[in-house]
């Protein structure tokens, strides 16, 4: 059997091994270092940063539908609803009111045009009640389904101012609180003259300096927009001098010399310390009252008179 041989040809050559490439190094910026090193992932701060972006979306169409008065044509189809729904004022309760006409209240809070609860503006009402005299402060608020609350502070009543031929009822600040009539003034006293409401704080600082007087005093009057005539109970009036200190030196020595010698009520007319130097007495005339009233007041001048030359 003849041997059949097999030629094997050349073996190709070897390739040569490749070099494993380098891996491209990623640049991480700085902003991708700071999101990787929050305590969130990825995907949560995703989710922040589209609920920030349509919040911002938000507040812009708001502002776009306010300038555009399509938020108060919302607010007022709003409050209609509400008003539909039975959520109307149809009550006031107002607490703290004493002195003060509740029915004035009432008027005031109810004036608002729009009875819904959700339309009623408070602070409006609450700027028409602080225009009424007797009222210091209030708070209103709603109490659903139907009533505001007006809670008041009024003021209190310490005299009462006459100017003009008219009386009011003024507090320790001047501030007119209402009309009076001599049928219903109450027992206050009387200040008079121009401006002399706004005085009033003033005399209450003088008449501290002698509260011996204070209840015997019956009005006083506010004399050329410079100082006050105080007129008594009893009858007489004492002319004080101008200023402050001086008025208050002068009712000071004046309630002493009262004290010491009771100068009320025994018939002098006027008392008049303008002059720090004088203290004039001013006496009625006889026949002006009767002799006896007559003999008190001359007593009185002589009483006076004595004790001014033991202290000189």
């Amino acid at each position: 059997m003849s041997k059949t041989q097999i030629k094997r040809g050349k073996a190709p050559p070897r390739r040569p091994a490749r070099t494993p490439k380098k891996r491209k190094t990623i640049k991480t910026s700085r902003l991708n270092a700071v999101i990787n090193a929050l305590p969130i992932s990825p995907q949560r701060l995703q989710k922040l940063a589209n609920w920030t972006i349509g919040l911002s979306l938000c507040a812009v169409a708001a502002l776009a539908a306010h300038a555009t008065g399509v938020t108060a044509k919302v607010h007022e189809e709003y409050a209609q609803a509400v008003g539909r729904a039975g959520f109307q004022v149809k009550k006031v309760e107002v607490v703290g009111a004493d002195r003060i006409d509740r029915l004035k209240v009432y008027d005031i809070a109810l004036a608002q045009k729009d009875r819904s609860m959700a339309a009623v503006d408070l602070e409006d009402v609450r700027g028409d009640l602080m225009r009424y005299g007797w009222i210091k402060d209030a708070r209103v608020s709603r109490r659903l389904p139907d009533t505001l609350v007006v809670d008041i502070v009024e003021r209190t009543p310490a005299a009462i101012w006459q100017h003009n031929n008219r009386l009011s009822l003024i507090d320790d600040k001047g501030v007119v609180l209402e009309p009076v009539t001599v049928a219903t003034m109450p027992d206050l006293p009387l200040v008079i003259g121009p401006k002399a409401n706004q005085r009033s704080q003033d005399l209450g600082r003088l008449l501290a300096e002698a509260s011996s007087l204070k209840e015997l005093l019956a009005g006083a009057t506010w004399v050329g927009n410079r100082r006050w005539d105080l007129r008594f109970r009893s009858g007489e009036t004492l002319s004080l001098p101008e200023g402050e200190a001086e008025a208050k030196a002068a009712l000071a020595k004046f309630a002493h010399m009262d004290g010491a010698n009771r100068l009320l009520g025994r018939g002098i007319l006027r008392f008049d310390m303008r002059d720090p130097e004088r203290f004039v007495l001013r006496l009625p005339h006889e026949g002006q009252v009767a002799p006896a009233k007559l003999d008190e007041a001359r007593a009185a001048v002589d009483a006076v008179a004595d004790a001014s030359a033991e202290k000189g």
